[in-house]
């Protein structure tokens, strides 16, 4: 298994990773492409677990600052192709984002994780990440 560092948005990688991004956010609009060079130019990232041209799994991710952790990465999405699922990969992108942020000069990893997702918090918890914060939100 590789991992792609993908800085920038690149159409191939994108046409590959857009069937299993979908299996953790099925209400991306229709044309992903545009929608991920929208979440680029937000300044999100993507870091793909592949072999070949096989997409295994994959992390959008930003790095940012703010006067709570400092500057710190944030993952937006973290999801591996259902098939492939408890083999390694979720843990081979978490060590990969993990590296950027050091790289980076960052102090924290955070993400979010829907209430609902019971088997992705048992990962995370294996994983040694902790809960810190409620998460509030209001839709508009």
């Amino acid at each position: 298994m590789d991992l792609v560092d993908l800085r920038a948005p690149d159409l191939t990688w994108l046409v590959r990773t857009e069937r299993v991004h979908r299996q953790l956010r099925p209400q991306l609009p229709p044309d992903y492409a545009q929608k991920m060079a929208r979440v680029y130019a937000g300044g999100g990232r993507m870091l793909v677990a592949a072999e070949g041209d096989i997409v295994l799994g994959l992390a959008v991710w930003r790095s940012a600052e703010n006067t709570f952790a400092g500057t710190y990465m944030y993952i937006d999405d973290l999801v591996t192709d259902e098939t492939r699922r408890s083999g390694g990969v979720g843990r081979a992108l978490l060590r990969g984002c993990e590296q950027i942020a050091r790289a980076l000069g960052c102090a924290e990893l955070v993400l979010d994780s829907g209430t609902q997702r019971v088997d992705a918090h048992r990962f995370y918890f294996r994983e040694r990440y902790g809960v810190h914060a409620f998460n509030f939100s209001k839709r508009l």
